[in-house]
């Protein structure tokens, strides 16, 4: 018990620390949605970090439990799925990026300008964690997290990555300063200010840019009268009840959405209503294969026929080719006519491990009985966009909002509006709330109105300046009827986001290179150590 006490408590306010960074982290996102959390809690984990007694092992730690208090309490939606143990050991998979970068900023923390080089590597981590494994997860990028705050306007210029290094450069600056002031203070001879330029600069840049984008940002929200408006319509026809069991369902859903477009119908006949171009339906409104199913083929067409206007209906289709032995479904958005029937679709591309498909299905199958509720989804080809009125329209589905590639490669296609059609009728409103911020980031990010629907909410419809025009009660049935303009310029994040992601990743791997050579010139001798080495040297302690 001494030996324990003896290594905690030289510790302990370092691992306080980390357990409130991580704790901050997650107050960034809603349902909190503290903006100004993110800064605080990745500076107090630089604070961390930055001290002399913390060792490269000792920040490899220090991060992972900074990732577990951020990722426990802001993944918890995922045991309604699965079960607590998955939720838990996704958390603590998601705390290992926080913990590489602990370890890894200890080899750039004594770099001239540190700061900066300090913002990349979490950037380095950061684009590590929306790849990797299995294609990623990014939910959890700190730039998702300023979708309410005076950040927002960046994701124009370089899309979110920009956003979270902007976080992590003003979070390190601050850190920077406060340690500049510290110092200075205890001098005695106090003939010098402190030595605040770079970490200054770097915030004013911050601002300066916020500045910039700001007001073009809010005039794009306000619209213009050389954007053609059409009418769009979302429908959230609710489920029977929460839970998987809600696809033994899957008829009461489907009429459900059916119903609720008739009574929008109604409304517009009655002329309480404007007439939609065309009319949104959630992810996963029909599980039926309305293209195999003629009943329900046929209900669709009604609906669309009563609305006078094509419906985007959210269905599972069987894969050609499926069979018992191997079966194969897609996760698909129809644009059904109501003249023609089924038309143009796209099928889901980017697709949920362990939800929608289970990577190594035999190994894991042996591992949990929760495998057997994973699906077979295969993922769709396509540039996501589909032409609806003669309005093309980029479908990013569900999972794929999250992905950055997802919404650009449709705008680069042509798509003059986003839809995000999803299911969240086995999460819970929390997890909705935060899907909805990545949402309003995409519609910042490239410069387009956004229609969410969702089949138990929330479902909005969100500005190009990330405001959300109208939404939505979670867990009823409802219908949002707006006009919408139509927007077919190109932001710089959608030209050039990726290089400028390549390009923050590629200044991280840099700074590493740089410590580690640093480094090991200090082991030949061939530098003088740092105030900082020496006490790690010293002191020697985690």
């Amino acid at each position: 018990m001494s030996r324990v006490s003896g290594w905690l408590v030289p510790r302990a306010i370092r691992l306080s620390l980390a357990i409130v960074a991580g704790l901050a982290l997650c107050a960034s996102f809603p349902p909190l949605g503290w903006w100004w959390a993110a800064i605080v809690g990745l500076a107090l984990l630089v604070v961390v970090l930055k001290d002399p007694a913390t060792t490269a092992a000792g920040g490899l730690g220090y991060g992972a439990l900074c990732g577990a208090a951020f990722y426990l309490p802001l993944l918890p939606w995922i045991s309604g799925l699965v079960g607590a143990v998955p939720w838990v050991a996704l958390s603590l998979m998601c705390a290992l990026f926080p913990a590489l970068f602990g370890w890894l900023a200890i080899w750039v923390r004594d770099l001239p300008g540190w700061p900066v080089w300090i913002a990349a590597v979490w950037m380095v981590a950061e684009w590590l964690k929306s790849v990797i494994p299995f294609g990623g997860f990014p939910w959890g990028v700190l730039g998702f997290s300023q979708t309410n705050g005076p950040l927002l306007p960046l994701t124009r210029l370089g899309g979110v990555p920009l956003v979270s290094f902007v976080v992590a450069v003003v979070a390190a600056c601050l850190v920077a300063i406060g340690l500049e002031i510290l110092s200075w203070w205890r001098q005695s001879a106090k003939d010098r200010p402190p030595a605040v330029v770079l970490p200054g600069l770097c915030i004013a840049a911050a601002l300066l840019a916020i500045a910039v984008v700001h007001p073009g940002v809010r005039q794009s929200g306000a619209g213009s009268d050389a954007d053609p408006a059409v009418t769009v319509a979302a429908i959230q026809g609710n489920v029977p009840r929460l839970g998987l069991d809600f696809n033994a369902q899957r008829r009461a859903v489907l009429d459900n959405h059916v119903r609720e477009t008739m009574r929008l119908a109604q409304e517009v006949r009655a002329g309480r209503a404007p007439q939609p171009q065309f009319v949104v339906w959630p992810e996963n409104s029909s599980d039926i294969d309305p293209l195999a199913n003629a009943d329900a083929g046929e209900q669709i067409s009604l609906a669309a026929e009563a609305i006078g206007a094509p419906i985007l209906v959210g269905s599972v289709v069987t894969k050609p080719g499926s069979t018992r032995d191997n079966p194969a479904a897609l996760n698909t958005v129809i644009v059904w006519d109501p003249v023609n029937g089924p038309g143009e679709r796209h099928d889901k591309k980017i697709i949920q491990p362990f939800g929608e498909y289970l990577p190594w299905r035999s190994f894991f199958a042996k591992l949990s009985s929760y495998a057997d509720r994973a699906g077979y989804f295969v993922p769709g080809e396509g540039n996501g966009v589909v032409q609806a009125a003669g309005v093309p329209v980029g479908i990013t589905t569900c999972w794929e909002v999250i992905f950055d590639r997802a919404a650009r490669e449709a705008v680069l296609s042509g798509a003059q509006v986003l839809a995000v059609p999803t299911n969240n009728a086995t999460f819970d409103q929390t997890m909705s709330e935060q899907q909805l911020a990545f949402s309003r980031a995409r519609a910042v990010e490239h410069n387009r109105y956004v229609v969410v629907a969702a089949t138990t909410g929330i479902s909005a419809i969100i500005a190009p300046d990330g405001r959300e025009l109208a939404r939505t009660e979670w867990f009823q049935p409802g219908t949002l009827t707006m006009a919408i303009r139509l927007r077919t310029d190109l932001t710089p994040a959608t030209r050039w986001g990726p290089l400028v992601q390549y390009a923050l990743v590629a200044l991280g791997v840099g700074a590493i290179l740089a410590g580690a050579w640093r480094r090991v010139r200090h082991n030949r001798g061939l530098l003088r150590p740092t105030q900082g080495a020496s006490e790690l040297e010293t002191r020697g302690a985690s």
